[in-house]
């Protein structure tokens, strides 16, 4: 089984500094504007805690195989508009050459372009912080709307995902892979609970629809990508509640879930700096062994599973 990911907070920097993967820029921002100039910088104009706010992005473009010894591409940012930088108010003067976007879509998007050089640039916005096993928001940070920027060229990352039955049918499972450009996106190192440790890491964030836990979205869990596949698994079981950030006035002592729902999808920070990527599909119903097209449904998951979890010690189960 897959173990829960914990969910990062990222604060934003007041002065330049460097991120991996579309980079957080802001939480609940408005008028989102992006401009992109002939030296390849991006210039986001937004306001966002009752303030305008001019944000410089520039260096970094795509995304590089996981390695243990090269860093991940990585953006440099600065919130000052170019005087952290530069010590100039670089967005004063900024010129934008950006073109309408003609890329691939891109989901969740708010805002994208192409430059001159032919390559894009987009700026995402979703829900990334919300609480497992669909508990309604009581913290803000929960219910925000983070602000991401991504440049990239050629293709964007890419979701496989498909459904199955687990435990002889007991309960729902979802199988995939995730890749870039043909290889696998992974980590190299992670916490015992499925936090990357370094910038190649990716979590998958899981939503379901219309299940036990209320109407609507809402999400069910995150978890990581394996190496050295990009693989992933994720069985719909029932939680112990004290085992993740939980309201108080919910005991920590019981069970939650499982949270199968008639719909499901995941949504992932894209590797480097290339965009998020979601995915969506149907849930399954309740499993029949004496319906050959479900028996052969679970014959077939398993199949793939074993082949997508290759040379890795999780995702084993049937």
């Amino acid at each position: 089984m897959v173990r829960a990911a914990a969910l990062l907070a990222v604060l934003a920097a007041a002065l330049p500094g460097a991120a991996s993967a579309s980079q957080l820029i802001d939480r609940n921002a408005s008028g989102v504007k992006l401009d992109v100039n002939r030296a390849g910088q991006a210039l986001l104009t937004y306001r966002a805690g009752g303030r305008l706010k001019h944000v410089l992005v520039w260096g970094a473009v795509d995304a590089r195989p996981p390695s243990a010894t090269v860093a991940q591409v990585e953006f440099r940012v600065d919130y000052a508009g170019g005087w952290g930088a530069y010590r100039k108010l670089v967005w004063k003067g900024f010129r934008n050459v950006c073109k309408p976007y003609v890329g691939p879509q891109v989901a969740m998007l708010v805002t994208a372009c192409t430059a001159p050089d032919g390559s894009y640039w987009a700026v995402q916005a979703w829900q990334r912080a919300l609480p497992d096993l669909g508990f309604t928001p009581w913290k803000p940070l929960q219910s925000s709307w983070e602000l991401r920027i991504s440049h990239w060229t050629g293709p964007m990352a890419e979701l496989d995902v498909h459904s199955n039955w687990v435990y002889n049918g007991r309960f729902q499972q979802l199988i995939g892979r995730l890749t870039y450009k043909g290889g696998p996106v992974h980590g190299i190192k992670t916490t015992s609970t499925g936090v990357p440790l370094d910038s190649y890491g990716r979590n998958l964030y899981l939503d379901t629809y219309d299940s036990v836990y209320g109407p609507g979205w809402r999400r069910e869990n995150g978890f990581v990508a394996h190496k050295p596949n990009g693989n992933f698994c994720y069985g719909f079981y029932p939680f112990r509640i004290g085992a993740y950030d939980h309201p108080k006035t919910i005991a920590a002592s019981g069970l939650r879930g499982p949270g199968t729902g008639s719909r499901y999808r995941i949504t992932v920070i894209g590797p480097g700096v290339t965009p998020d990527i979601a995915w969506e599909g149907q849930g399954l119903h309740p499993f029949d062994p004496g319906d050959p097209a479900d028996v052969q449904l679970e014959q077939d998951g398993n199949a793939l599973l074993d082949q997508l979890s290759a040379a890795e010690r999780g995702c084993k189960q049937h």
